[in-house]
Formats: C-alpha cells, structure tokens, sequence
C-alpha cells in the first residue's frame, strides 16, 4: 500500500478522498490554491502545499507545481479526483516517469478513451453498439455530406476532444448542415485546440444511463450498475439516481457486459464510466467513457456497499478483483446543489456563506467543502454540495430527498436548492418520465 497520497484536487471531492485515506490509515497531502487557503480540504489533510495563484492555469493545472509538492512531501502516489487533471494522459505519463503512482489508468487508457472519434472506432471493433455515424473524424464539409446521406437527419456534430457539454451542435436538416459543420470545427478548435469533429445520428428524447465499471491490472473487470443522469440542463447533470427507473434487469445484464467489455478493449485499470444513450425502445449506444472517479459517484456506493475511492487506491496498489459480488440494494439520488441562482438563468453567486445548516436523519449523506463563514471563490466549477439521500425504493427516497432539501438552509449567496424542491414535486420526474431534453423544454422553475 502507498505510503503518502497526494490529492491534486479541490473542494468536495479533495475532501471525499482524505476522508477515505483516513480510514485506510494513509496520510495525505493537500494541494491549494491561494484562493482556496480556507477550504476545509486544506484544514483534514496532513499536509498541505500551496501552489499558486487562484486561476487554475497557474494552479490546479500546473503539473510541474504538483509534481513538485510530491517530491517535496514524499508522496508515493496521487490521487487526481475528478475535472482538472483527471483524464490528462500526459500527467500519467509524467507521473510515471517521476516514480509516482497514478492513481486512475495508463496513459494509453486515457488517450484511447478520451478522444470521443477514437474511442467510439474502439467499442465498433469490440461489438459495442454506437449511435449511427462517421467511421471516425470528418475532416470536410464534402464528407460531411456524405455521412448524412448515409444516417439521415437530425445529426449531431461534435469535438472529438470535447467535454462538459461544449462543441456540440444539433442540426435538423440539410440546409443547416454547412453554416453548423463549419461553427463547431471553430468551436472546437477555440475551447479545445482541436478542430476535429465526428457525426453521429440524432437520438430522440434520449435517456442518459452510465455503467460504473471497476477493472483492475489482472485483467478482470465487473460492473457495479448504473445511474440515470437524464435531467440535465446545458449538458451539465443536475440529478443523478441509481438504479434507473428505466433499466430492466435484462437491460442492465446487457449494459453490464457492453461496458465491462469497452474496458478490457483498453486494458483499464481502477474505476470508470461508460455512458450510453438509451432510447424509450431501450436500445442503448455507447457515447463515450470518463475514464476517472464520477461526481456522481456517490449514489453507487449507497446501493452496492462498495467505497469507490478505496476500491480506486486499492487497485492501484495491485488489488484483484476477481471474486468480488455486487447486490444492488434500495434506491440512491443525488441533487447537486450549486452556487447559482435558479431564478435568474442560473447566474454565478460567489460569496460568503453566512449561515450554513446541513440537513440529516438516517439515509441523508451530504458530501460537501462549505461551512458557514466559507468564502466561494468565483474561479472554479459552482457546485458546493451533493446531497443524496438513500431508501429502501425511489418513491421512498424522493420524499426522503425532499424532506432533506427543505432542511438544507444556506444564506448569504443563492443556491439550486428551490430548484431541486419543485424537481421531488415534478408529477413526470416521480414517474421517471424524463429524457435529457426534459428540463430545457417541459419544466418551468416558479419563482
């Protein structure tokens, strides 16, 4: 096991990874920015390394920086949690080659999956149904033709190196196609530095379902079943549960085997996500892997029992997961809960929380870095917390859910959290009735 793990990572989940290093008898580095001196991420590490300025480039993103503050603490391994530095194949690499253990997959796993037109020819090769579409990249306007006579319309046009719902673009037909085509190549050429695009046939009110997969470095792979992350609003989750309202039991065999087997295509190693769409006729296509430890975690580990982050430490450390068994028991949601205001278009609201009172009661989990007298910085992601709660079935973990919210209170900036209130009410999302379409087009937020 390793002997110091430094997480290279802030808020909510630098905090989820110490609390599990604790448990596990390990010490911890926390690494910070200057705007983050407060976090509470900073206070329950053993040791904590400042490393730069707020701005994340001159910070959470400076691999030499973070490099620096293992050598100088002695960490044998780092832990890069979610967003940032996560799925950045060349900090494996760099990793590696400084005799740190990375605590996700190699290099080679992450480029293969994280390149969406690379990926998506993998899972084609390892009979891993896909969306209709291009063989891989579409470098012109021409082919870009071609490949839509062959699917039909509406198609979607996306980065191949896109992320977070960015460089994407919907197009209905096929005097739309030109003007479309050429806006995402410079999209993605702006956000990414990457022009590359692939297309793919349009599904129709898709639901969003992920398998959570863990695989280790002796070839064995399993899943630990999925989540519905349908409502979103701009591509970004809102609400996540396990299990799906929608999946079947023969549904999530089949899934199960699809992702596992995306997987062991790229010899992954630790904990990963494969996501599907999944149409109302349940026919499900794969549309790309996060090859990292989820924000939504969470509600997979309230139904199986499994620690995700241990399983991810211990797997790193040469752990064998072949004879492990997974139940799925009760229901699971989780609300993020952001530092946005619902009433006005979802506008930023940094600031000092002046009064915060976490809500609790048996099957109530809050994972979170806020506290009352806690500065929000503007310069990072705005989610502040996650609240999930767990019962024994989802009408009883709604109700559950909506009685926690109602307890949550935090003043002083605006939150999500009126928002997630009228979501437990929504007569559609109580049947499980949504597709990641349903909250830009049939739910209307009252002020």
């Amino acid at each position: 096991m390793f002997n110091k793990i430094l997480i290279a990572n802030r808020g909510e989940i630098a905090l989820r990874i110490i609390r599990t290093c604790k448990e596990m008898g390990i010490p911890t580095v926390a690494v910070y920015s200057e705007a983050d001196r407060d976090s509470l991420h900073v206070k329950f590490a053993d040791e904590a390394v400042c490393i730069g300025p707020a701005a994340s480039r001159d910070s959470y993103l400076k691999i030499p920086s973070i490099l620096a503050a293992a050598e100088i603490t002695n960490a044998d391994a780092i832990h890069p949690g979610y967003g940032f530095l996560a799925e950045n194949a060349e900090f494996s690499r760099i990793c590696a080659e400084h005799d740190i253990k990375f605590i996700g997959p190699s290099p080679k796993a992450i480029s293969s999956m994280g390149d969406k037109a690379v990926a998506k020819a993998t899972m084609i090769a390892n009979k891993v149904p896909v969306v209709p579409g291009s063989d891989g990249v579409v470098n012109s306007y021409e082919e870009a033709v071609k490949v839509c006579d062959t699917i039909g319309f509406p198609v979607i046009i996306k980065a191949s190196a896109g992320g977070g719902g960015r460089g994407m673009r919907v197009v209905l037909e096929a005097s739309e196609l030109k003007k479309n085509f050429e806006m995402c190549r410079n999209e993605a050429s702006t956000a990414f530095n990457n022009p590359e695009v692939y297309i793919e046939r349009f599904v129709q009110n898709p639901h969003h379902v992920e398998i959570q997969i863990l695989a280790d470095q002796h070839g064995n792979a399993l899943s630990l079943g999925e989540r519905d992350c349908s409502l979103q609003r701009r591509h970004q989750k809102i609400l996540e549960e396990a299990p799906s309202p929608l999946v079947t039991p023969e549904l999530r065999e089949k899934m199960g085997i699809a992702a596992t087997n995306a997987a062991l295509s790229v010899n992954y190693e630790g904990a990963g996500t494969v996501e599907f769409l999944v149409d109302d006729d349940l026919n499900f296509y794969f549309m790309e892997m996060n090859t990292r430890i989820q924000v939504e975690h969470p509600v997979t580990e309230q139904i199986t029992g499994y620690d995700l982050i241990e399983e991810q430490i211990k797997i790193a450390a040469g752990a064998n997961i072949k004879d492990y068994k997974v139940e799925l028991i009760g229901h699971s949601i989780e609300c993020r809960i952001n530092a946005e205001d619902p009433a006005f278009n979802f506008r930023p609201s940094a600031g000092e929380i002046t009064v915060f009172h976490p809500p609790g009661g048996q099957g109530v989990r809050l994972d979170t870095h806020a506290y009352s007298g806690y500065r929000i910085p503007p310069h990072y992601d705005s989610m502040i917390a996650k609240l999930i709660v767990t019962a024994k079935t989802r009408p009883e973990a709604i109700i559950k859910m909506r009685r926690a919210l109602e307890e949550f209170i935090i003043e002083g900036i605006q939150t999500t959290i009126p928002y997630h209130i009228q979501l437990m009410d929504d007569p559609n999302f109580n049947k499980g009735s949504v597709s990641t379409k349903y909250l830009e087009t049939s739910f209307e937020f009252k002020k």
